[in-house]
Protein backbone atom coordinates (compact mmCIF):
# COMPACT_ATOMS: atom_id res chain seq x y z
CA UNK A 1 0.00 0.00 0.00
CA UNK A 2 1.49 3.52 -1.02
CA UNK A 3 1.15 6.41 1.44
CA UNK A 4 2.90 9.87 1.94
CA UNK A 5 4.92 10.70 4.39
CA UNK A 6 7.47 13.62 5.62
CA UNK A 7 11.07 12.16 6.83
CA UNK A 8 13.81 15.01 8.10
CA UNK A 9 17.27 14.08 7.30
CA UNK A 10 20.80 15.70 7.53
CA UNK A 11 23.06 15.93 3.91
CA UNK A 12 26.08 17.44 3.36
CA UNK A 13 26.49 18.70 -0.04
CA UNK A 14 29.73 20.85 -1.73
CA UNK A 15 28.05 23.89 -2.94
CA UNK A 16 28.60 25.27 -6.43
CA UNK A 17 31.63 27.58 -5.52
CA UNK A 18 33.18 24.95 -3.48
CA UNK A 19 32.97 22.93 -6.25
CA UNK A 20 34.05 24.90 -8.83
CA UNK A 21 37.44 25.60 -6.15
CA UNK A 22 38.33 21.90 -5.96
CA UNK A 23 38.24 21.91 -10.01
CA UNK A 24 40.36 25.02 -9.96
CA UNK A 25 42.71 23.41 -7.63
CA UNK A 26 43.63 19.94 -9.52
CA UNK A 27 44.55 21.98 -12.64
CA UNK A 28 48.25 22.41 -14.17
CA UNK A 29 49.38 26.34 -15.00
CA UNK A 30 48.82 25.94 -18.65
CA UNK A 31 44.80 24.29 -18.17
CA UNK A 32 43.98 27.25 -15.03
CA UNK A 33 45.09 29.82 -18.22
CA UNK A 34 42.84 28.18 -20.68
CA UNK A 35 39.60 27.91 -17.63
CA UNK A 36 40.32 31.48 -16.76
CA UNK A 37 40.02 32.55 -20.56
CA UNK A 38 37.08 30.36 -21.19
CA UNK A 39 35.24 31.63 -17.79
CA UNK A 40 36.27 35.70 -19.28
CA UNK A 41 34.56 34.86 -22.28
CA UNK A 42 31.24 33.76 -21.22
CA UNK A 43 30.94 36.35 -18.17
CA UNK A 44 31.44 39.85 -19.63
CA UNK A 45 31.19 40.85 -15.86
CA UNK A 46 34.90 39.67 -15.11
CA UNK A 47 37.78 41.94 -16.67
CA UNK A 48 42.06 41.48 -16.60
CA UNK A 49 42.84 45.14 -16.55
CA UNK A 50 45.92 45.55 -14.16
CA UNK A 51 44.52 47.96 -11.23
CA UNK A 52 47.55 50.11 -9.52
CA UNK A 53 45.65 50.29 -6.22
CA UNK A 54 43.82 47.03 -5.79
CA UNK A 55 43.35 48.32 -2.22
CA UNK A 56 41.17 51.51 -3.33
CA UNK A 57 39.20 49.12 -5.84
CA UNK A 58 38.20 46.76 -3.50
CA UNK A 59 36.68 49.28 -1.12
CA UNK A 60 35.22 50.70 -3.98
CA UNK A 61 33.89 47.76 -5.54
CA UNK A 62 32.17 46.83 -1.92
CA UNK A 63 30.91 49.90 -2.43
CA UNK A 64 29.67 49.31 -5.98
CA UNK A 65 27.99 45.99 -4.93
CA UNK A 66 27.46 44.18 -2.20
CA UNK A 67 25.85 40.76 -1.55
CA UNK A 68 24.90 39.58 1.47
CA UNK A 69 24.09 36.61 0.75
CA UNK A 70 28.28 36.02 -1.07
CA UNK A 71 29.72 33.22 0.30
CA UNK A 72 33.31 32.23 1.68
CA UNK A 73 34.38 28.82 -0.17
CA UNK A 74 35.47 26.45 3.00
CA UNK A 75 38.01 24.18 2.00
CA UNK A 76 38.66 22.69 5.17
CA UNK A 77 37.89 19.01 5.93
CA UNK A 78 36.39 18.92 1.72
CA UNK A 79 36.99 15.02 0.51
CA UNK A 80 35.44 16.42 -3.70
CA UNK A 81 35.09 12.56 -4.27
CA UNK A 82 32.13 11.82 -1.76
CA UNK A 83 30.15 14.48 -3.54
CA UNK A 84 31.78 14.48 -7.23
CA UNK A 85 30.09 12.00 -10.15
CA UNK A 86 32.53 8.72 -10.26
CA UNK A 87 31.83 9.06 -14.29
CA UNK A 88 33.29 12.33 -14.07
CA UNK A 89 36.76 12.99 -15.69
CA UNK A 90 38.45 16.22 -13.73
CA UNK A 91 39.92 17.98 -16.78
CA UNK A 92 43.84 17.57 -15.51
CA UNK A 93 43.51 13.88 -16.33
CA UNK A 94 42.90 14.78 -19.82
CA UNK A 95 46.38 16.19 -20.21
CA UNK A 96 49.25 14.26 -20.86
CA UNK A 97 51.93 17.46 -20.31
CA UNK A 98 51.79 21.04 -20.21
CA UNK A 99 52.79 22.89 -23.49
CA UNK A 100 53.20 26.44 -23.74
CA UNK A 101 56.05 29.09 -24.46
CA UNK A 102 57.86 31.27 -22.05
CA UNK A 103 56.07 32.99 -19.06
CA UNK A 104 56.17 36.40 -21.43
CA UNK A 105 54.49 34.82 -24.12
CA UNK A 106 50.69 34.29 -22.93
CA UNK A 107 49.51 33.24 -26.62
CA UNK A 108 50.54 29.80 -27.53
CA UNK A 109 51.14 29.17 -31.62
CA UNK A 110 49.31 26.62 -33.48
CA UNK A 111 51.67 25.06 -35.81
CA UNK A 112 50.17 22.37 -38.77
CA UNK A 113 52.26 19.89 -40.42
CA UNK A 114 52.03 16.77 -42.66
CA UNK A 115 50.48 13.97 -40.96
CA UNK A 116 52.18 10.54 -40.49
CA UNK A 117 49.14 9.05 -42.89
CA UNK A 118 49.47 11.86 -45.80
CA UNK A 119 53.64 11.23 -45.36
CA UNK A 120 52.65 7.38 -46.38
CA UNK A 121 50.01 8.41 -49.33
CA UNK A 122 52.87 11.27 -50.91
CA UNK A 123 54.94 8.54 -51.56
CA UNK A 124 52.81 6.64 -53.71
CA UNK A 125 52.40 9.20 -56.38
CA UNK A 126 54.95 6.95 -58.40
CA UNK A 127 52.70 4.18 -58.27
CA UNK A 128 49.83 3.27 -60.81
CA UNK A 129 47.28 1.85 -58.88
CA UNK A 130 43.20 0.86 -60.43
CA UNK A 131 40.61 2.90 -58.62
CA UNK A 132 39.85 -0.37 -56.61
CA UNK A 133 43.44 -0.35 -55.38
CA UNK A 134 43.93 3.40 -54.32
CA UNK A 135 40.74 2.85 -51.93
CA UNK A 136 42.26 -0.48 -50.43
CA UNK A 137 45.94 1.40 -50.16
CA UNK A 138 43.68 3.84 -48.32
CA UNK A 139 42.32 1.81 -46.08
CA UNK A 140 45.15 0.54 -45.16
CA UNK A 141 46.91 3.56 -44.07
CA UNK A 142 44.46 4.31 -42.43
CA UNK A 143 44.54 1.41 -40.24
CA UNK A 144 47.66 1.62 -39.02
CA UNK A 145 48.77 2.61 -35.34
CA UNK A 146 51.02 5.43 -34.26
CA UNK A 147 53.89 3.08 -34.05
CA UNK A 148 53.22 2.47 -37.85
CA UNK A 149 51.88 -0.90 -37.26
CA UNK A 150 49.00 -3.26 -39.03
CA UNK A 151 46.89 -4.47 -35.90
CA UNK A 152 44.28 -6.27 -37.87
CA UNK A 153 44.06 -9.80 -39.80
CA UNK A 154 43.85 -9.68 -43.12
CA UNK A 155 40.51 -11.16 -43.34
CA UNK A 156 39.15 -8.78 -40.79
CA UNK A 157 40.26 -6.22 -43.81
CA UNK A 158 39.02 -7.98 -46.09
CA UNK A 159 35.44 -7.93 -44.77
CA UNK A 160 35.55 -4.47 -43.82
CA UNK A 161 36.18 -3.56 -47.27
CA UNK A 162 33.24 -5.02 -48.46
CA UNK A 163 30.73 -3.99 -45.40
CA UNK A 164 32.38 -0.04 -45.50
CA UNK A 165 33.49 0.47 -48.85
CA UNK A 166 31.51 -2.10 -50.72
CA UNK A 167 35.22 -3.20 -52.65
CA UNK A 168 34.63 -7.28 -53.01
CA UNK A 169 38.16 -8.35 -52.86
CA UNK A 170 40.53 -11.51 -51.49
CA UNK A 171 43.53 -12.23 -48.93
CA UNK A 172 45.94 -12.18 -52.12
CA UNK A 173 45.45 -8.74 -53.05
CA UNK A 174 45.28 -6.98 -49.66
CA UNK A 175 48.72 -8.55 -48.72
CA UNK A 176 50.05 -7.78 -52.78
CA UNK A 177 49.04 -4.10 -51.91
CA UNK A 178 50.45 -3.93 -48.37
CA UNK A 179 53.78 -5.03 -49.45
CA UNK A 180 53.64 -1.98 -51.18
CA UNK A 181 53.06 0.07 -48.18
CA UNK A 182 55.83 -1.80 -46.43
CA UNK A 183 58.67 -0.74 -49.21
CA UNK A 184 57.69 3.28 -48.02
CA UNK A 185 59.98 5.32 -45.80
CA UNK A 186 60.24 4.92 -42.85
CA UNK A 187 61.78 1.25 -43.29
CA UNK A 188 59.49 -1.26 -41.32
CA UNK A 189 56.20 0.53 -41.98
CA UNK A 190 52.88 -2.09 -42.50
CA UNK A 191 54.41 -4.64 -40.34
CA UNK A 192 52.09 -6.97 -38.58
CA UNK A 193 54.20 -7.70 -35.45
CA UNK A 194 57.52 -7.13 -34.36
CA UNK A 195 58.86 -10.51 -35.69
CA UNK A 196 57.98 -9.01 -39.37
CA UNK A 197 58.99 -5.31 -38.52
CA UNK A 198 62.73 -6.10 -37.70
CA UNK A 199 62.99 -8.65 -40.91
CA UNK A 200 61.96 -5.90 -43.28
CA UNK A 201 64.14 -3.71 -42.10
CA UNK A 202 66.96 -6.39 -42.16
CA UNK A 203 65.94 -6.94 -45.85
CA UNK A 204 66.26 -3.44 -46.63
CA UNK A 205 70.27 -3.11 -45.50
CA UNK A 206 73.36 -4.32 -48.05
CA UNK A 207 73.56 -8.07 -48.29
CA UNK A 208 76.06 -9.14 -45.70
CA UNK A 209 76.57 -12.31 -43.43
CA UNK A 210 75.85 -10.60 -40.50
CA UNK A 211 72.35 -9.44 -42.14
CA UNK A 212 71.51 -12.68 -43.87
CA UNK A 213 72.14 -14.67 -39.98
CA UNK A 214 70.02 -12.09 -38.32
CA UNK A 215 67.40 -12.42 -40.76
CA UNK A 216 67.61 -16.24 -40.62
CA UNK A 217 67.66 -15.66 -36.47
CA UNK A 218 64.63 -13.82 -36.65
CA UNK A 219 62.83 -15.66 -39.06
CA UNK A 220 63.32 -19.24 -37.15
CA UNK A 221 64.19 -18.68 -33.69
CA UNK A 222 62.38 -15.52 -32.80
CA UNK A 223 61.12 -16.92 -29.16
CA UNK A 224 64.53 -17.78 -28.40
CA UNK A 225 66.14 -14.37 -29.40
CA UNK A 226 63.27 -12.61 -27.89
CA UNK A 227 63.29 -14.62 -24.16
CA UNK A 228 67.67 -13.91 -24.41
CA UNK A 229 67.83 -17.87 -24.84
CA UNK A 230 71.29 -17.48 -26.41
CA UNK A 231 72.90 -20.88 -25.80
CA UNK A 232 70.07 -22.39 -27.97
CA UNK A 233 70.79 -20.12 -30.65
CA UNK A 234 74.27 -21.11 -30.89
CA UNK A 235 73.71 -24.74 -31.20
CA UNK A 236 70.35 -24.85 -33.33
CA UNK A 237 72.19 -22.29 -35.57
CA UNK A 238 75.54 -23.68 -35.14
CA UNK A 239 77.41 -20.44 -34.72
CA UNK A 240 79.96 -19.00 -32.52
CA UNK A 241 79.75 -16.06 -29.85
CA UNK A 242 81.06 -13.56 -31.88
CA UNK A 243 78.87 -13.88 -34.41
CA UNK A 244 75.66 -14.03 -32.30
CA UNK A 245 77.43 -10.44 -30.55
CA UNK A 246 77.05 -9.05 -34.06
CA UNK A 247 73.88 -10.27 -34.66
CA UNK A 248 72.49 -8.89 -31.16
CA UNK A 249 74.08 -5.46 -32.29
CA UNK A 250 72.45 -5.71 -35.49
CA UNK A 251 69.61 -5.76 -34.58
CA UNK A 252 69.60 -3.95 -31.58
CA UNK A 253 70.16 -0.65 -34.05
CA UNK A 254 66.68 -1.53 -35.82
CA UNK A 255 63.74 0.20 -34.98
CA UNK A 256 61.01 -1.78 -33.02
CA UNK A 257 58.31 1.31 -33.91
CA UNK A 258 59.07 2.70 -37.62
CA UNK A 259 56.14 5.47 -36.78
CA UNK A 260 57.43 6.93 -33.94
CA UNK A 261 60.49 7.72 -35.81
CA UNK A 262 58.10 10.08 -38.49
CA UNK A 263 58.72 14.03 -37.77
CA UNK A 264 56.29 15.96 -39.66
CA UNK A 265 57.03 19.17 -41.30
CA UNK A 266 57.00 21.42 -38.07
CA UNK A 267 58.50 19.90 -35.21
CA UNK A 268 56.50 20.87 -32.05
CA UNK A 269 58.20 21.79 -28.57
CA UNK A 270 56.79 20.52 -25.70
CA UNK A 271 57.93 21.59 -22.28
CA UNK A 272 56.35 21.80 -18.91
CA UNK A 273 55.57 25.03 -17.22
CA UNK A 274 56.57 24.23 -13.66
CA UNK A 275 53.34 25.64 -11.06
CA UNK A 276 56.21 26.80 -8.54
CA UNK A 277 59.74 27.64 -8.18
CA UNK A 278 62.15 26.90 -5.45
CA UNK A 279 65.19 28.63 -4.90
CA UNK A 280 68.25 28.52 -2.57
CA UNK A 281 69.61 32.07 -0.94
CA UNK A 282 71.93 32.00 1.54
CA UNK A 283 71.23 28.51 2.97
CA UNK A 284 67.58 29.45 3.13
CA UNK A 285 64.77 27.98 0.82
CA UNK A 286 62.44 30.68 -1.08
CA UNK A 287 59.19 29.62 -2.95
CA UNK A 288 57.75 31.30 -5.24
CA UNK A 289 53.98 30.07 -6.99
CA UNK A 290 54.47 30.79 -11.02
CA UNK A 291 53.07 34.69 -11.78
CA UNK A 292 50.64 32.84 -14.40
CA UNK A 293 48.79 31.04 -11.24
CA UNK A 294 48.20 35.05 -9.89
CA UNK A 295 46.11 36.64 -12.43
CA UNK A 296 44.77 40.10 -11.85
CA UNK A 297 41.26 39.72 -12.51
CA UNK A 298 38.24 42.16 -10.62
CA UNK A 299 34.36 43.00 -11.46
CA UNK A 300 33.55 45.03 -14.15
CA UNK A 301 33.09 48.65 -13.79
CA UNK A 302 30.91 48.87 -16.07
CA UNK A 303 28.38 46.23 -14.77
CA UNK A 304 28.56 47.56 -11.16
CA UNK A 305 27.57 51.02 -12.36
CA UNK A 306 24.83 49.63 -14.28
CA UNK A 307 23.70 47.67 -10.98
CA UNK A 308 23.86 51.10 -9.05
CA UNK A 309 22.19 53.31 -11.58
CA UNK A 310 19.01 50.74 -11.07
CA UNK A 311 19.02 50.68 -7.74
CA UNK A 312 18.95 54.84 -7.70
CA UNK A 313 16.08 55.00 -10.83
CA UNK A 314 13.39 56.24 -8.94
CA UNK A 315 11.04 54.51 -12.60
CA UNK A 316 12.22 50.20 -13.04
CA UNK A 317 10.24 48.63 -16.10
CA UNK A 318 9.71 45.03 -16.45
CA UNK A 319 12.98 45.10 -19.68
CA UNK A 320 14.93 46.70 -16.30
CA UNK A 321 14.38 43.98 -14.13
CA UNK A 322 14.82 41.38 -16.43
CA UNK A 323 18.31 43.04 -17.30
CA UNK A 324 19.47 43.56 -13.66
CA UNK A 325 18.47 39.78 -12.55
CA UNK A 326 21.24 39.37 -15.28
CA UNK A 327 23.66 41.67 -14.34
CA UNK A 328 23.27 40.46 -11.04
CA UNK A 329 24.36 36.82 -12.22
CA UNK A 330 26.77 37.73 -13.64
CA UNK A 331 28.32 40.01 -11.16
CA UNK A 332 27.75 36.73 -8.70
CA UNK A 333 29.93 34.84 -10.91
CA UNK A 334 32.27 37.26 -11.39
CA UNK A 335 32.86 37.18 -8.02
CA UNK A 336 32.72 33.86 -7.03
CA UNK A 337 35.19 32.75 -9.48
CA UNK A 338 37.76 35.59 -7.92
CA UNK A 339 37.77 34.31 -4.55
CA UNK A 340 37.81 30.76 -5.67
CA UNK A 341 41.34 32.40 -7.64
CA UNK A 342 42.34 33.71 -4.70
CA UNK A 343 41.77 30.53 -2.43
CA UNK A 344 43.38 28.48 -4.83
CA UNK A 345 46.55 30.81 -4.84
CA UNK A 346 46.67 30.28 -0.96
CA UNK A 347 45.56 26.41 -0.91
CA UNK A 348 48.65 25.49 -3.75
CA UNK A 349 51.10 28.17 -1.64
CA UNK A 350 49.95 26.52 1.72
CA UNK A 351 50.36 23.06 0.71
CA UNK A 352 53.91 23.20 -0.95
CA UNK A 353 54.98 25.58 1.57
CA UNK A 354 54.65 22.05 4.20
CA UNK A 355 56.00 19.84 1.71
CA UNK A 356 58.69 21.97 1.49
CA UNK A 357 59.79 22.60 5.33
CA UNK A 358 58.58 18.82 5.63
CA UNK A 359 61.66 18.00 3.02
CA UNK A 360 63.95 20.61 3.96
CA UNK A 361 67.21 18.68 4.17
CA UNK A 362 66.45 17.38 0.62
CA UNK A 363 65.75 20.68 -0.96
CA UNK A 364 68.64 22.37 0.83
CA UNK A 365 71.10 19.66 -0.33
CA UNK A 366 69.29 17.73 -3.37
CA UNK A 367 70.59 14.54 -1.81
CA UNK A 368 67.79 12.02 -2.45
CA UNK A 369 69.26 9.81 0.55
CA UNK A 370 67.58 12.57 2.51
CA UNK A 371 63.87 12.57 1.27
CA UNK A 372 61.96 11.58 4.33
CA UNK A 373 59.09 9.06 4.65
CA UNK A 374 55.89 11.29 3.40
CA UNK A 375 52.49 10.23 2.75
CA UNK A 376 49.48 12.57 2.00
CA UNK A 377 47.80 12.32 5.45
CA UNK A 378 51.50 14.12 6.68
CA UNK A 379 50.63 16.94 4.97
CA UNK A 380 47.43 17.26 5.18
CA UNK A 381 47.54 16.88 9.02
CA UNK A 382 50.02 20.33 8.65
CA UNK A 383 47.94 22.43 6.68
CA UNK A 384 44.52 20.99 8.66
CA UNK A 385 42.86 20.34 5.05
CA UNK A 386 41.24 16.87 3.57
CA UNK A 387 43.72 14.20 1.69
CA UNK A 388 41.47 14.45 -0.97
CA UNK A 389 42.97 18.71 -1.60
CA UNK A 390 46.68 17.79 -0.98
CA UNK A 391 46.19 14.86 -3.56
CA UNK A 392 45.08 17.29 -6.32
CA UNK A 393 47.83 19.29 -5.64
CA UNK A 394 50.85 17.20 -5.74
CA UNK A 395 49.40 14.48 -8.76
CA UNK A 396 48.99 17.69 -11.04
CA UNK A 397 51.60 20.52 -10.34
CA UNK A 398 55.59 20.67 -10.91
CA UNK A 399 57.96 22.46 -9.08
CA UNK A 400 61.24 23.29 -10.53
CA UNK A 401 64.05 23.14 -8.12
CA UNK A 402 68.04 23.44 -8.35
CA UNK A 403 68.19 20.03 -9.26
CA UNK A 404 65.53 20.04 -11.46
CA UNK A 405 62.33 20.00 -12.44
CA UNK A 406 59.50 17.45 -11.16
CA UNK A 407 56.45 16.54 -10.25
CA UNK A 408 55.38 17.26 -6.83
CA UNK A 409 53.68 13.44 -6.01
CA UNK A 410 57.22 12.21 -6.95
CA UNK A 411 58.70 13.42 -3.25
CA UNK A 412 56.07 10.99 -1.33
CA UNK A 413 56.96 7.69 -0.57
CA UNK A 414 55.95 5.37 2.22
CA UNK A 415 58.44 4.58 5.22
CA UNK A 416 60.94 0.98 5.28
CA UNK A 417 62.33 0.41 8.70
CA UNK A 418 66.12 -0.16 7.90
CA UNK A 419 68.52 -2.67 9.92
CA UNK A 420 69.06 0.17 12.59
CA UNK A 421 64.98 0.35 13.25
CA UNK A 422 65.52 3.70 11.81
CA UNK A 423 62.84 4.85 9.08
CA UNK A 424 63.81 5.29 5.54
CA UNK A 425 61.89 6.62 2.28
CA UNK A 426 61.52 3.86 -0.32
CA UNK A 427 63.07 6.57 -2.49
CA UNK A 428 66.44 5.30 -1.19
CA UNK A 429 65.66 1.87 -1.26
CA UNK A 430 65.16 2.34 -5.70
CA UNK A 431 67.79 4.29 -6.42
CA UNK A 432 69.78 1.89 -4.58
CA UNK A 433 68.56 -1.25 -6.35
CA UNK A 434 69.02 1.05 -9.69
CA UNK A 435 72.59 1.32 -9.02
CA UNK A 436 73.03 -2.39 -8.17
CA UNK A 437 71.76 -3.69 -11.19
CA UNK A 438 73.70 -0.86 -13.75
CA UNK A 439 76.72 -1.94 -11.97
CA UNK A 440 76.05 -6.26 -12.81
CA UNK A 441 77.59 -7.97 -14.50
CA UNK A 442 75.86 -8.51 -17.41
CA UNK A 443 76.75 -11.71 -18.75
CA UNK A 444 75.55 -13.07 -15.39
CA UNK A 445 72.77 -10.56 -14.25
CA UNK A 446 71.42 -10.94 -10.54
CA UNK A 447 68.64 -12.04 -10.08
CA UNK A 448 65.68 -11.10 -7.30
CA UNK A 449 67.05 -13.11 -4.35
CA UNK A 450 70.48 -11.91 -4.97
CA UNK A 451 69.13 -8.43 -5.27
CA UNK A 452 67.34 -8.97 -2.13
CA UNK A 453 70.42 -10.31 -0.06
CA UNK A 454 72.90 -7.58 -1.36
CA UNK A 455 70.17 -4.77 -0.11
CA UNK A 456 69.94 -6.81 3.18
CA UNK A 457 73.91 -6.91 2.96
CA UNK A 458 73.19 -2.92 2.34
CA UNK A 459 70.94 -2.49 5.88
CA UNK A 460 67.77 -3.40 4.27
CA UNK A 461 65.82 -6.25 5.09
CA UNK A 462 63.06 -6.74 2.25
CA UNK A 463 61.77 -9.54 0.61
CA UNK A 464 62.05 -11.15 -2.79
CA UNK A 465 58.52 -9.98 -3.54
CA UNK A 466 59.23 -6.19 -2.77
CA UNK A 467 62.38 -6.11 -4.66
CA UNK A 468 60.90 -7.40 -7.76
CA UNK A 469 57.92 -4.93 -7.07
CA UNK A 470 60.28 -1.93 -7.00
CA UNK A 471 62.31 -3.51 -9.96
CA UNK A 472 58.71 -3.23 -11.99
CA UNK A 473 58.48 0.05 -10.78
CA UNK A 474 61.52 1.16 -11.79
CA UNK A 475 61.02 -0.54 -15.46
CA UNK A 476 63.55 -2.90 -14.82
CA UNK A 477 63.30 -6.52 -16.44
CA UNK A 478 63.98 -9.75 -15.06
CA UNK A 479 67.79 -11.10 -14.80
CA UNK A 480 67.08 -13.25 -17.92
CA UNK A 481 65.87 -10.53 -20.47
CA UNK A 482 69.03 -8.28 -18.72
CA UNK A 483 71.66 -10.68 -19.92
CA UNK A 484 74.19 -9.86 -22.80
CA UNK A 485 76.97 -11.64 -23.90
Amino acid sequence: MLKQGLHQKLLQKLSPQQIQLMKLIQLPTMAFEQRIKQEMEENPALESEIIEDEDQFESQSQLEYEDEDHEVINTENINIDEYLSDDEIPDYKLYTNNYSADDEERQTPYAAGTTFSQYLKTQLHSFRFTENEEQIIDFIIGSLDDTGYLRRDLADVVDDLAFTLNIYSDEDEVERLLKIIQSLDPVGVGARDLQECLIIQLQHRNKSKIRDLSIDVLENSFDHFAKKHYNKLLVKHHMEEDDLRDIIAEISKLNPKPGGSYVGTVKMAEQIIPDFTIRLVENEIELFLNSRNAPELHVSHEYSNMLRSYKESSEKSKSQKEAVLFIKQKLDSAKWFIDAIKQRQQTLLVTMNAIVQYQKEYFLTGDERLLRPMILKDIADLIEMDVSTVSRVANSKYVATPYGTKLIKEYFSESMKNSEGDDVSTIEIKNILETVVQNEDKRIPLTDDKLAKILKEKGFPIARRTVAKYRELLDIPVARLRKEI
